[in-house]
């Protein structure tokens, strides 16, 4: 894999190498393009509660960008208009924090979306959020909740101290609410990132060491368990490059280049919507700012998605996070 294990952009900025597209052409791939447009992930801007080291976005506390009711609005009237579009994804920061979430989530509702929010779990504790278990339940919104392992060392490690209880007390009221069970409509998956500079490991071993320690620890139940790579870029990238691991951390990337994962890369089915109102081929170009591979453009300047169908996609030596070992996606492993 000399051709693949080469190329790494040695800038910041991750679009500016053609790497991934070397890395496509020796296994006979043609450059990454979008199948037809599923999901819209909509960024309700970078404030949060929490600063995880993992954070890709650098949410955090102190951030001030928000989605604005302008761009929550043509989001909606965009849906009205792309009845494709199956799955609104709703993420952050802390996508509840956005004062126009609720708003959001009542409105793709209406037009028969599948909702899913990305939540931290934590932030249920934060002033004015107490009812936002009722709320989610109450609209049959999917929850996706980052909880990087069962026991409460490794948690804090990544989330900071006392994330750990306040996640578990957050599933507990969830489960009361008849998230996670069999029985139940209502969706609770959790989301695995490693700690440390390392590949998740197999999805399917970790779930069922998850369902087992949750349920004998606290009598946690829960649907799947997701791993998702952590990307070496923004806050991430300054841990690996402070500890001396982000060159080892990239060529492991590299070296672990799986063809068998293009053909169910998230960005092949989905946009990324910016705080802003930017348009992103994925929610890691939007934090690189790399630009859309159909072109610049925002929510004002597109009428119908269905023009972003076989539309190249930006990419990056950031990708082979996608496409590493089991692969990686917003969904958990691709294999």
């Amino acid at each position: 894999m000399s051709v693949v294990a080469a190329a790494w952009p040695t800038s910041e900025s991750a679009g500016a190498d053609p790497s991934f597209d070397r890395a496509l052409a020796q296994y006979g791939l043609q450059p990454l393009a979008r199948a037809k447009l599923q999901t819209l992930q909509v960024n309700l801007g970078k404030r949060c509660n929490m600063a995880c080291q993992h954070c890709h976005v650098e949410a955090g506390p102190k951030r001030t960008e928000m989605m604005s009711e302008q761009v929550a609005a043509r989001v909606i009237e965009l849906l009205e208009r792309n009845p494709g579009i199956d799955t609104v994804d709703f993420t952050g920061g802390a996508p509840e924090l956005n004062p126009h979430f609720r708003w959001l989530v009542s409105e793709s509702r209406k037009l028969g979306k599948r909702v899913i929010d990305r939540c931290n779990l934590t932030v249920f504790f934060e002033p004015g959020q107490s009812d936002t278990p009722a709320f989610l339940a109450a609209h049959d919104v999917e929850v996706v909740a980052s909880l990087p392992c069962y026991g409460a060392a490794n948690v804090e490690k990544q989330r900071g101290k006392g994330a750990f209880d306040k996640s578990i007390q957050a599933l507990l009221l969830l489960n009361q609410l008849g998230y996670g069970k069999p029985e139940s409509r209502l969706r609770l998956n959790l989301v695995y990132n490693p700690v440390g500079p390392s590949l998740p490991p197999a999805q399917h071993t970790l779930q069922a060491t998850y369902k087992e320690e949750l349920s004998r620890l606290f009598g946690i139940a829960f649907n799947d368990l997701l791993t998702i790579t952590n990307l070496p870029i923004n806050r991430f990238a300054g841990v690996l490059r402070a500890a001396g691991t982000l060159s080892v951390y990239q060529r492991l990337l590299v070296d672990r280049f799986n063809p068998a994962t293009v053909p169910e890369l998230m960005c092949r089915s989905m946009v990324s919507v910016g705080w802003d109102g930017q348009l992103y081929d994925c929610d890691f170009n939007q934090m690189l700012e790399l630009p859309l591979g159909a072109g610049a453009r925002t929510v004002w300047d597109v009428e119908s998605f269905a023009e972003f169908n076989a539309a190249r996609i930006a990419t990056g030596g950031h990708c082979f996070g996608c496409t590493a070992g089991a692969g990686s996606s917003c969904a958990g492993a691709l294999q």
